[in-house]
């Protein structure tokens, strides 16, 4: 029986990719590195320090990845703040709240830094609809490695076997099913160059996963 919902962040509750790219793209531009799209695709899901440590070691950097992760969150919170068209993805606050009506226990496990999380609930004023928040940048291992939605299922106080995941990224949806648990994969007009096929269900509007529907396709797999 389905007993609590875990949410990513970037790209399923809001689509701060553009801001993420523009200040990634800033930083770049500030240490003279070019990042060809098909490598920055493959960052996605991941938390910033693992994406810095790469980009250290793949152009020869003589500067810490945790001078990048600064630069690039400077970029960040400078864009977010100027942004006054930003806004929660259509349909998501009503998912949100109807989980909640309904007694699912919500959690958020997100490959943002917990400063990020924390900024985007706060606008959003989410805080009352969430048990607990996770951020893949306290952790050792960045999405596709299980740890933070393990973390997740735990907080929930359920087993995963009782959770879902909802994601956007190949590298969520991995993590996802490695930690074992049932992933519904939101395939967007924001996502770009995922793959969804390791989800349990691939949605492309949240109406499809009302809490009718979810608990319909999550009974009939278990």
């Amino acid at each position: 029986m389905l007993k609590a919902v875990i949410f990513d962040m970037d790209g399923v509750i809001v689509d701060s990719e553009p801001i993420h790219h523009a200040a990634y793209q800033k930083t770049f531009n500030e240490f003279e590195i070019e990042v060809s799209p098909e490598l920055y695709a493959s960052f996605t899901g991941k938390a910033t320090l693992p994406i810095c440590e790469y980009i250290c070691s793949s152009f020869n950097l003589k500067i810490s990845p945790e001078i990048l992760v600064a630069c690039k969150r400077k970029y960040f919170s400078q864009l977010f703040d100027q942004d006054t068209s930003f806004k929660l993805l259509d349909g998501v606050l009503e998912l949100i709240q109807e989980y909640h009506e309904k007694a699912l226990t919500l959690v958020l496990a997100s490959s943002a830094s917990m400063v990020n999380i924390n900024r985007i609930f706060k606008r959003f004023d989410l805080d009352s609809y969430f048990i607990s928040k996770h951020s893949g940048a306290d952790l050792k291992a960045s999405k596709p490695h299980p740890e933070i939605f393990k973390n997740a299922a735990k907080a929930s106080g359920f087993l995963p076997s009782e959770c879902i995941v909802i994601e956007d990224s190949t590298n969520g949806i991995t993590a996802a099913k490695a930690a074992g648990i049932y992933c519904v994969g939101y395939n967007s007009v924001h996502s770009k160059n995922q793959s969804y096929d390791g989800a349990d269900l691939i949605i492309t509007n949240f109406s499809e996963i009302s809490f009718d529907k979810i608990t319909t396709f999550f009974n009939s797999k278990n």
